[in-house]
């Protein structure tokens, strides 16, 4: 069985709007339903959870009704950050899962994620144990101490950018969690870097420079403009096959 764990817990106070950032509208609907909406589409997803923001459950419910998204099966109150939004959802799965079972963790607010790039992750992961989708840096890397001023660079080409989705096995993606709350580790961004703090090594997966996180206005704005030209190309494609 493979698990779509998406992560939705979080305020998003950088997009400077009244609402959650995954529950902004663009074109007429959430930004979380673009989300779900890959996930229920991909063949391979069985089930999807919910890790939301408190207050807004039962917002996310209707929305998923309304959407038809039928794969929703459970929707759990976030936590005070990713590790413990991620680790609230997989505890709810523990009589649901078994250890060889696929959760693929997923960021709300990255709405253009591809059916190939889920499909890698879990492909990944069912091979070795996890599959973190990832891109090779384009830019010069440089380090600095005050933000402002830098004279070492970082070879690019010993570096990957992480993105979501995450794929893991289940056993082993809830022992982390669980290891860590032992060992004091409570603010991981991710369960990737819990898992490189508790010294695992990690697979890489198929990445995209368009799996674009939405974090500021600025990323509402290329979301628009990517969403669209993914459109039209669509359209375009059906109305050559029609």
């Amino acid at each position: 069985m493979n698990i779509a764990l998406i992560l939705a817990g979080g305020s998003g106070s950088r997009t400077e709007q009244s609402v959650p950032k995954q529950f902004i509208s663009i074109y007429e609907k959430p930004i979380i339903l673009y989300t779900l909406e890959a996930f229920e589409k991909h063949p391979d997803i069985d089930a999807i959870i919910v890790s939301c923001i408190s207050g807004w459950q039962d917002v996310l419910k209707g929305y998923a009704a309304a959407d038809r998204i039928t794969k929703l099966r459970w929707v759990v109150e976030g936590g005070d950050n990713g590790q413990s939004s991620a680790r609230n959802a997989l505890i709810t799965l523990e009589n649901v899962c078994d250890e060889n079972d696929i959760v693929v963790i997923h960021d709300a607010v990255r709405p253009m994620i591809s059916q190939e790039i889920i499909s890698d992750c879990i492909a990944k992961a069912k091979e070795f144990g996890s599959g973190l989708s990832a891109v090779r840096c384009q830019e010069t890397i440089m380090r600095t101490d005050d933000g402002e001023t830098g004279h070492i660079g970082i070879d690019r080409n010993d570096i990957m950018r992480v993105q979501t989705p995450q794929a893991y096995k289940y056993g082993k993606a809830l022992w982390a969690h669980k290891e860590a709350l032992k060992r004091g580790i409570t603010n991981a961004v991710y369960t990737n870097t819990l898992m490189m703090d508790l010294g695992e090594e990690l697979h890489f997966s198929l990445g995209s420079n368009k799996n674009i996180k939405i974090t500021t206005l600025e990323d509402i704005d290329m979301f628009k403009a990517m969403y669209v030209t993914r459109r039209d190309s669509w359209l375009k494609s059906k109305k050559g096959t029609a």
